[in-house]
């Protein structure tokens, strides 16, 4: 893809695999048919056929130059969405499975989903499911993920809104008592083989997450988002203070970039990766480094 470096490879570490069984869940809360929300939300609702989807994103990559990505299942239980993905296009995609441990059922759905070779990661979102990371039943979780070399565990920390939800009239009982990254300090010391990764710097928590990063070196941080949280901050971070002080902590090695992507018709978010390389590019950022942030580090990841 052509970048201020001129061309680079570039991957996306963050990409959301809004389903229709995703769309069903949400229809379901509504009591609405499936069809009564694409009026509301002014998008395209995916076919029923999984591989359909992968074939659309597929293509949509393809238009802007990315060569590879990770798609997330966005509600726990829908691994068969984005195992048929990867099942059909395994070079350009990687699957991340949301997961709530508080769930009865949660670690043999997980354990059955990783034993298929087709889910490279599992999502925390410790304020949307009301628990701690160092809870018990997330421990049991993250413990086959230790068993299992090269998974991923995603870990949402920070400000938690989803839009879809916002837009569908839907209310959104998040605890942000469980969004702060220094809860998973303990748990990343106690998993070293386990590659961490706290998306969107934290959301918010930006210092705690630069904290845990510089103790434990299996903790990584992806870049997605509009990463509006900088509002919060007192001296209102623009994102070349933010890449700035990621990269003195956390080094090159282990930045990720990623868009949140999510919907149709918008397809590949390219205004967050313009926004994104032009910061990196003011600040100073060679190409090497750049190519790292932008690919190479993903692949590493999952090596």
């Amino acid at each position: 893809m052509e970048t201020p470096w001129g061309a680079l490879p570039v991957s996306d570490a963050h990409i959301h695999f809004f389903s229709h069984r995703f769309f069903s869940a949400l229809a379901e809360q509504k009591k609405q048919p499936v069809a009564a929300l694409a009026p509301v939300l002014g998008w395209q609702l995916p076919p029923e056929d999984p591989l359909e989807l992968a074939t659309t994103w597929t293509r949509e990559l393809d238009r802007h130059g990315v060569s590879k990505a990770v798609l997330i299942a966005s509600i726990p239980g829908d691994a068969d969405s984005v195992i048929a993905a990867v099942k059909a296009f395994p070079e350009r995609f990687r699957s991340y499975l949301m997961v709530n441990p508080t769930a009865p059922d949660a670690s043999a759905n997980v354990e059955r989903a990783l034993d298929t070779g087709f889910i490279h990661g599992l999502c925390f979102f410790p304020a949307m499911h009301c628990y701690s990371i160092q809870d018990e039943r997330a421990q049991k979780l993250l413990a086959l993920t230790s068993a299992r070399p090269r998974t991923v565990v995603f870990v949402h920390c920070g400000v938690l809104t989803v839009g879809i939800r916002r837009k569908l009239g839907l209310p959104s009982l998040y605890d942000m008592r469980f969004s702060n990254p220094i809860d998973l300090h303990a748990v990343a010391l106690r998993y070293p083989q386990v590659r961490f990764v706290i998306p969107h710097f934290g959301a918010g928590y930006l210092r705690e997450a630069l904290m845990v990063c510089d103790l434990c070196p299996n903790v990584y941080l992806d870049t997605s988002s509009s990463n509006s949280w900088t509002r919060y901050e007192e001296a209102h971070l623009d994102l070349r203070a933010v890449f700035s002080r990621a990269l003195d902590v956390a080094g090159p090695g282990r930045l990720l970039f990623g868009t949140d992507s999510s919907f149709f018709p918008r397809g590949w978010n390219a205004a967050v990766f313009d926004a994104q390389t032009k910061a990196l590019y003011e600040i100073g950022v060679n190409g090497e480094t750049a190519s790292k942030i932008l690919h190479d580090n993903l692949n590493q990841l999952f090596s």
